[in-house]
């Protein structure tokens, strides 16, 4: 994409924001509940970058996701730290896959101390690609209307399927 001098482009300030420091088996060990804690913010994000087409319109809800990242992290080493020390460090040592599955033992406790002091069960299977319904305060985006092209005259309608002689050899094939 090329830009002109009338293009606004975000200073560094705008788009400098603190990453969250974290390790591979930290976000594999916490992501289907960072997923479920942050889910609007990141909806809202992907919808604004789906229709906007133009990720400088979407920095406010990228800084949004990451503050809820943020928030997240804080209240589980407030509440869950000894837990989920036990069950990542599991899955950091379970291979270079990460396979959560090798990890059961110290993931219930984990599950269990999320329900207790952060009220979040552990989402089923299939909850992330399951389609639900996202409500926000964007303005709906309005669609151009298609126009269709004039039918062509003189020519057959593909629709229905074509009528059977059954005297008439189809092309080549032998009858």
């Amino acid at each position: 994409m090329a830009f002109t001098n009338e293009d606004y482009l975000p200073s560094h300030e705008e788009l400098t924001v603190p990453e969250l420091p974290l390790t591979s088996s930290v976000l594999r060990a916490s992501g289907v509940f960072f997923g479920k804690y942050c889910d609007n913010a990141s909806k809202e994000f992907m919808l604004c970058v789906s229709e906007e087409k133009d990720p400088r319109k979407c920095i406010n809800e990228g800084k949004e996701v990451t503050r809820c990242g943020w928030e997240f992290y804080r209240n589980l080493k407030k509440n869950c730290q000894e837990e989920f020390n036990v069950y990542h460090d599991c899955v950091d040592r379970s291979g270079s896959s990460m396979d959560i599955y090798r990890c059961r033992k110290p993931q219930a406790p984990f599950d269990q101390c999320m329900k207790e002091k952060m009220n979040m069960e552990r989402p089923p299977i299939g909850y992330f690609s399951r389609a639900r319904i996202h409500h926000t305060k964007r303005e709906m985006l309005k669609l151009n209307e298609e126009v269709l092209p004039e039918k062509i005259p003189g020519l057959q309608d593909f629709r229905s399927p074509p009528k059977k002689d059954l005297g008439t050899n189809y092309g080549n094939m032998p009858v």
